[in-house]
């Protein structure tokens, strides 16, 4: 349970790192979007060996992928949608024009992007006895141009940096607890269960590459953003077949 929270913390500590970026020396855009476009060439090849194939493999035919991967899809439609109406449709936009939306929207987006992602590390841990390499890449990598983006956005709106820090590490200790309940909550869970649990991040993360992620590396990468997510995918897809 500590070693699936501390993997989890670490995962979703560089929200605080884009923070820190920031203060220094917030990077341009186009780098931004190519570090999107390498995490998200990283997040599909977590989805294909990770999460869908993982799911299938403990299944064991007993069923539970093919509706967990569309629960996981409707869930984050219906979450995105809703965050879309409360203002803060925009919180992958690098550029930093969402500078207008509530602070709890920032909070429930990037929540509804991290709790998912560290259930599965925490889940990962439990099933194989290790830490899913290729999984804790794609989280830490997909996160980074967010947590730039969206503190750009608070400081434009009058936040203090010690404020923003705050918002981060509060969501990082979210994030890291996720991972330890995923790990805890799922032990000894039927094979059903444990299916539809992977099948569920991998298709709630998917939706989120179509919809955010992937076009806003594209925005801003141009077609720098094709060759970044494949190299992404290579790397990703190359630490798997080591480690396997």
């Amino acid at each position: 349970m500590t070693s699936a929270f501390l993997w989890g913390l670490f995962a979703t500590s560089s929200l605080i790192l884009g923070a820190l970026v920031v203060r220094v020396r917030a990077p341009g855009e186009k780098v931004l979007g190519t570090i999107m476009a390498f995490g998200a060439g990283v997040l599909i090849s977590a989805v294909s060996f990770e999460l869908v194939e993982e799911a299938v493999e403990v299944s064991d035919g007993a069923g539970g992928t093919a509706l967990g991967f569309f629960a996981g899809a409707a869930v984050f439609t219906l979450g995105d949608l809703a965050i879309s109406a409360w203002g803060y449709h925009n919180r992958k936009n690098i550029s930093g024009e969402a500078h207008e939306a509530p602070s709890y929207a920032i909070v429930l987006g990037t929540l509804l992007d991290g709790i998912p992602e560290s259930a599965v590390l925490g889940l990962t841990l439990l099933q194989t006895g290790n830490i899913g390499v290729a999984m804790l890449v794609a989280v830490f990598m997909s996160n980074l141009p967010e947590s730039i983006a969206a503190t750009s956005s608070l400081l434009a709106s009058g936040w203090t940096h010690g404020r923003v820090l705050m918002l981060w590490t509060t969501i990082c200790l979210f994030c890291a607890a996720s991972s330890a309940l995923g790990f805890v909550l799922l032990d000894g869970a039927s094979p059903q269960t444990l299916a539809f649990m992977f099948a569920f991040a991998g298709g709630a993360i998917l939706s989120m590459l179509a919809t955010s992620m992937m076009p806003e590396a594209y925005e801003h990468a141009r077609r720098w953003a094709g060759m970044a997510t494949v190299f992404g995918f290579g790397v990703a897809f190359f630490v798997n077949w080591t480690a396997g």
